[in-house]
Protein backbone atom coordinates (compact mmCIF):
# COMPACT_ATOMS: atom_id res chain seq x y z
CA UNK A 1 0.00 0.00 0.00
CA UNK A 2 1.46 3.32 -1.08
CA UNK A 3 0.53 5.80 1.66
CA UNK A 4 2.84 8.74 0.99
CA UNK A 5 2.94 11.07 -1.99
CA UNK A 6 5.70 10.31 -4.48
CA UNK A 7 8.88 12.36 -4.41
CA UNK A 8 9.50 14.06 -7.78
CA UNK A 9 12.84 12.27 -8.04
CA UNK A 10 11.02 8.93 -7.92
CA UNK A 11 8.82 9.76 -10.92
CA UNK A 12 9.19 9.69 -14.67
CA UNK A 13 7.23 11.83 -17.11
CA UNK A 14 5.86 9.73 -19.95
CA UNK A 15 4.01 10.54 -23.15
CA UNK A 16 0.82 8.80 -24.27
CA UNK A 17 -1.26 9.23 -27.43
CA UNK A 18 1.69 10.46 -29.42
CA UNK A 19 2.50 13.12 -26.85
CA UNK A 20 -1.04 14.49 -26.47
CA UNK A 21 -1.05 13.20 -22.88
CA UNK A 22 1.78 13.58 -20.37
CA UNK A 23 1.66 11.58 -17.15
CA UNK A 24 3.91 11.15 -14.13
CA UNK A 25 4.56 7.54 -13.11
CA UNK A 26 6.71 5.92 -10.42
CA UNK A 27 10.09 4.67 -11.56
CA UNK A 28 9.56 1.63 -9.37
CA UNK A 29 5.98 0.46 -8.82
CA UNK A 30 2.93 0.07 -10.98
CA UNK A 31 3.38 1.66 -14.41
CA UNK A 32 0.65 1.92 -17.02
CA UNK A 33 0.94 -0.09 -20.21
CA UNK A 34 -1.33 -0.07 -23.22
CA UNK A 35 -4.34 -1.40 -21.30
CA UNK A 36 -5.68 1.86 -19.77
CA UNK A 37 -5.12 3.62 -23.11
CA UNK A 38 -7.16 0.99 -24.95
CA UNK A 39 -9.86 1.04 -22.26
CA UNK A 40 -10.19 4.82 -22.52
CA UNK A 41 -10.33 4.65 -26.32
CA UNK A 42 -13.25 2.20 -26.20
CA UNK A 43 -15.54 4.49 -24.16
CA UNK A 44 -18.22 6.15 -26.30
CA UNK A 45 -18.49 9.25 -24.12
CA UNK A 46 -19.71 12.64 -25.32
CA UNK A 47 -18.86 16.13 -24.15
CA UNK A 48 -20.93 17.05 -21.11
CA UNK A 49 -21.17 13.51 -19.79
CA UNK A 50 -19.68 12.19 -16.55
CA UNK A 51 -17.19 9.32 -16.23
CA UNK A 52 -16.11 7.43 -13.10
CA UNK A 53 -13.05 5.17 -13.12
CA UNK A 54 -12.85 2.50 -10.44
CA UNK A 55 -9.29 1.85 -9.27
CA UNK A 56 -7.93 4.69 -11.38
CA UNK A 57 -4.29 4.41 -10.23
CA UNK A 58 -2.33 7.44 -11.47
CA UNK A 59 -5.23 8.19 -13.87
CA UNK A 60 -3.64 7.44 -17.27
CA UNK A 61 -7.03 6.22 -18.49
CA UNK A 62 -8.93 9.27 -17.31
CA UNK A 63 -6.29 11.55 -18.83
CA UNK A 64 -6.44 9.80 -22.21
CA UNK A 65 -10.24 9.90 -22.24
CA UNK A 66 -10.40 13.52 -21.10
CA UNK A 67 -7.98 14.67 -23.78
CA UNK A 68 -9.77 12.70 -26.52
CA UNK A 69 -13.23 13.94 -25.49
CA UNK A 70 -13.05 17.51 -24.15
CA UNK A 71 -15.78 18.66 -21.77
CA UNK A 72 -16.18 15.49 -19.72
CA UNK A 73 -16.72 15.50 -15.95
CA UNK A 74 -13.99 13.14 -14.73
CA UNK A 75 -14.02 11.19 -11.47
CA UNK A 76 -11.93 8.40 -10.02
CA UNK A 77 -11.55 6.31 -6.89
CA UNK A 78 -8.21 4.80 -5.90
CA UNK A 79 -7.32 2.64 -2.91
CA UNK A 80 -3.69 3.75 -2.46
CA UNK A 81 -3.31 7.34 -1.18
CA UNK A 82 -0.01 7.90 -3.00
CA UNK A 83 -1.52 6.98 -6.34
CA UNK A 84 -4.67 9.01 -5.68
CA UNK A 85 -2.44 12.04 -5.14
CA UNK A 86 -0.56 11.25 -8.36
CA UNK A 87 -3.87 10.95 -10.24
CA UNK A 88 -4.80 14.48 -9.18
CA UNK A 89 -1.41 15.74 -10.32
CA UNK A 90 -1.78 14.04 -13.70
CA UNK A 91 -5.22 15.52 -14.32
CA UNK A 92 -3.83 18.98 -13.59
CA UNK A 93 -0.76 18.27 -15.74
CA UNK A 94 -3.09 17.69 -18.71
CA UNK A 95 -5.29 20.72 -17.98
CA UNK A 96 -8.18 18.47 -16.97
CA UNK A 97 -10.58 19.08 -14.11
CA UNK A 98 -11.82 16.19 -12.04
CA UNK A 99 -12.31 14.66 -8.62
CA UNK A 100 -10.30 11.74 -7.25
CA UNK A 101 -11.46 9.99 -4.10
CA UNK A 102 -9.12 7.88 -2.01
CA UNK A 103 -11.03 4.89 -0.76
CA UNK A 104 -11.95 1.21 -0.92
CA UNK A 105 -14.44 -0.03 -3.50
CA UNK A 106 -16.00 -2.21 -0.83
CA UNK A 107 -16.73 0.86 1.31
CA UNK A 108 -17.00 3.80 -1.09
CA UNK A 109 -16.81 7.36 0.24
CA UNK A 110 -20.19 8.83 1.17
CA UNK A 111 -19.88 11.57 -1.43
CA UNK A 112 -19.34 9.01 -4.20
CA UNK A 113 -22.44 7.09 -3.16
CA UNK A 114 -24.60 10.18 -3.72
CA UNK A 115 -23.55 10.56 -7.36
CA UNK A 116 -24.40 8.79 -10.62
CA UNK A 117 -22.50 8.72 -13.90
CA UNK A 118 -23.04 8.25 -17.62
CA UNK A 119 -20.04 5.90 -17.84
CA UNK A 120 -18.12 3.79 -15.36
CA UNK A 121 -14.83 2.25 -16.48
CA UNK A 122 -12.38 -0.09 -14.78
CA UNK A 123 -9.15 -1.99 -15.32
CA UNK A 124 -9.41 -4.34 -12.31
CA UNK A 125 -6.38 -6.36 -11.15
CA UNK A 126 -5.84 -9.20 -13.61
CA UNK A 127 -5.05 -11.86 -11.00
CA UNK A 128 -6.78 -13.17 -7.92
CA UNK A 129 -4.99 -12.49 -4.65
CA UNK A 130 -2.93 -15.46 -3.48
CA UNK A 131 -3.12 -17.38 -6.79
CA UNK A 132 0.18 -16.20 -8.32
CA UNK A 133 3.75 -15.33 -7.43
CA UNK A 134 3.65 -11.83 -5.96
CA UNK A 135 5.19 -8.95 -7.90
CA UNK A 136 8.02 -6.93 -6.40
CA UNK A 137 6.68 -3.97 -4.42
CA UNK A 138 3.47 -3.93 -2.40
CA UNK A 139 1.91 -1.09 -4.40
CA UNK A 140 2.52 -2.88 -7.71
CA UNK A 141 1.14 -6.14 -6.32
CA UNK A 142 -2.10 -4.43 -5.24
CA UNK A 143 -2.57 -3.19 -8.81
CA UNK A 144 -1.95 -6.64 -10.29
CA UNK A 145 -3.67 -8.96 -7.82
CA UNK A 146 -6.60 -7.65 -5.82
CA UNK A 147 -8.61 -9.05 -2.95
CA UNK A 148 -11.87 -7.47 -4.20
CA UNK A 149 -13.82 -9.94 -6.38
CA UNK A 150 -14.75 -8.90 -9.90
CA UNK A 151 -18.40 -9.18 -8.86
CA UNK A 152 -17.88 -6.29 -6.42
CA UNK A 153 -16.36 -4.12 -9.14
CA UNK A 154 -19.32 -4.76 -11.46
CA UNK A 155 -21.87 -4.32 -8.68
CA UNK A 156 -20.49 -0.90 -7.72
CA UNK A 157 -20.35 0.15 -11.37
CA UNK A 158 -24.00 -0.77 -11.86
CA UNK A 159 -25.06 1.07 -8.71
CA UNK A 160 -23.30 4.25 -9.73
CA UNK A 161 -24.53 4.31 -13.33
CA UNK A 162 -27.37 6.49 -14.47
CA UNK A 163 -30.25 4.64 -16.17
CA UNK A 164 -29.06 3.53 -19.64
CA UNK A 165 -25.46 4.32 -18.69
CA UNK A 166 -22.55 2.11 -19.75
CA UNK A 167 -19.91 0.22 -17.79
CA UNK A 168 -16.75 -0.85 -19.63
CA UNK A 169 -14.08 -3.22 -18.29
CA UNK A 170 -10.78 -4.58 -19.56
CA UNK A 171 -9.69 -7.93 -18.17
CA UNK A 172 -7.63 -11.03 -18.88
CA UNK A 173 -9.33 -13.61 -21.08
CA UNK A 174 -8.84 -16.28 -18.41
CA UNK A 175 -11.22 -14.43 -16.08
CA UNK A 176 -13.92 -13.89 -18.69
CA UNK A 177 -16.34 -16.48 -17.18
CA UNK A 178 -16.22 -14.66 -13.82
CA UNK A 179 -16.64 -11.27 -15.45
CA UNK A 180 -19.52 -12.39 -17.66
CA UNK A 181 -21.36 -13.88 -14.69
CA UNK A 182 -21.11 -10.57 -12.82
CA UNK A 183 -22.15 -8.52 -15.84
CA UNK A 184 -25.16 -10.76 -16.44
CA UNK A 185 -26.28 -10.27 -12.83
CA UNK A 186 -26.13 -6.49 -12.86
CA UNK A 187 -26.29 -5.16 -16.43
CA UNK A 188 -27.79 -5.85 -19.84
CA UNK A 189 -26.93 -5.42 -23.53
CA UNK A 190 -23.53 -7.05 -22.91
CA UNK A 191 -20.85 -6.78 -25.60
CA UNK A 192 -17.41 -8.38 -25.83
CA UNK A 193 -14.41 -7.34 -27.91
CA UNK A 194 -11.49 -9.80 -27.74
CA UNK A 195 -8.03 -8.21 -28.02
CA UNK A 196 -5.57 -10.37 -29.93
CA UNK A 197 -1.81 -9.64 -29.61
CA UNK A 198 -1.11 -10.72 -33.20
CA UNK A 199 -2.91 -12.40 -36.06
CA UNK A 200 -3.36 -16.11 -35.36
CA UNK A 201 -2.89 -15.78 -31.58
CA UNK A 202 -5.50 -16.39 -28.89
CA UNK A 203 -6.98 -13.33 -27.16
CA UNK A 204 -4.98 -12.19 -24.12
CA UNK A 205 -7.42 -9.49 -23.01
CA UNK A 206 -11.09 -8.68 -23.53
CA UNK A 207 -13.07 -5.48 -23.44
CA UNK A 208 -16.52 -6.01 -21.94
CA UNK A 209 -19.34 -3.49 -21.92
CA UNK A 210 -22.78 -3.58 -20.36
CA UNK A 211 -25.65 -1.13 -20.11
CA UNK A 212 -27.83 -0.37 -17.12
CA UNK A 213 -31.40 -1.39 -18.00
CA UNK A 214 -30.09 -2.52 -21.39
CA UNK A 215 -32.20 -5.09 -23.24
CA UNK A 216 -30.29 -5.69 -26.47
CA UNK A 217 -29.02 -9.16 -27.32
CA UNK A 218 -25.54 -10.28 -26.30
CA UNK A 219 -22.94 -9.34 -28.94
CA UNK A 220 -19.58 -11.04 -29.46
CA UNK A 221 -17.56 -8.82 -31.79
CA UNK A 222 -14.79 -9.90 -34.15
CA UNK A 223 -11.36 -9.82 -32.46
CA UNK A 224 -9.24 -6.68 -32.71
CA UNK A 225 -5.58 -7.36 -33.57
CA UNK A 226 -3.14 -5.08 -31.75
CA UNK A 227 0.27 -5.70 -33.36
CA UNK A 228 1.15 -6.15 -37.02
CA UNK A 229 3.16 -9.18 -38.13
CA UNK A 230 3.49 -12.68 -36.70
CA UNK A 231 6.26 -11.75 -34.23
CA UNK A 232 7.83 -8.71 -32.61
CA UNK A 233 10.46 -6.90 -34.63
CA UNK A 234 12.71 -4.21 -33.12
CA UNK A 235 12.48 -1.29 -32.86
CA UNK A 236 8.99 -0.12 -31.90
CA UNK A 237 5.62 -1.75 -31.36
CA UNK A 238 4.43 -1.97 -34.99
CA UNK A 239 0.74 -1.59 -34.30
CA UNK A 240 -1.92 -2.48 -36.82
CA UNK A 241 -3.51 0.51 -38.52
CA UNK A 242 -6.53 0.24 -36.22
CA UNK A 243 -4.40 0.40 -33.08
CA UNK A 244 -1.92 2.91 -34.45
CA UNK A 245 -4.82 5.35 -34.66
CA UNK A 246 -5.62 4.60 -31.02
CA UNK A 247 -2.13 4.58 -29.53
CA UNK A 248 -0.41 7.29 -31.58
CA UNK A 249 -3.22 9.54 -32.80
CA UNK A 250 -5.57 9.29 -29.82
CA UNK A 251 -8.57 8.06 -31.81
CA UNK A 252 -11.51 6.03 -30.52
CA UNK A 253 -11.60 2.22 -30.58
CA UNK A 254 -15.06 1.18 -31.75
CA UNK A 255 -16.33 -2.27 -30.78
CA UNK A 256 -17.64 -2.58 -34.37
CA UNK A 257 -15.44 -0.59 -36.77
CA UNK A 258 -17.16 0.86 -39.83
CA UNK A 259 -14.31 -0.24 -42.08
Amino acid sequence: MRQDAFDPADLTRDALLGGKVQIFQPRHGYRAGTDPVVLAASVEARSGQSVLELGCGAAPGLCCLGVRVPGLDLYGIELQPGYADLARRNLAQNALEGMIWQGDLRQPPADLKTRSFDHVIANPPYFEHGKRIAAGGADREIALAGETPLSDWVSLAAKRLKPRGYATFIQRAERLPELLTALDQHLGAIELLPLVPREGRAPRLVLARGRKEGRADFRFHAPAVIHAGVEHVEPGNHYTDRFDRVMRLGKALAFSPKS
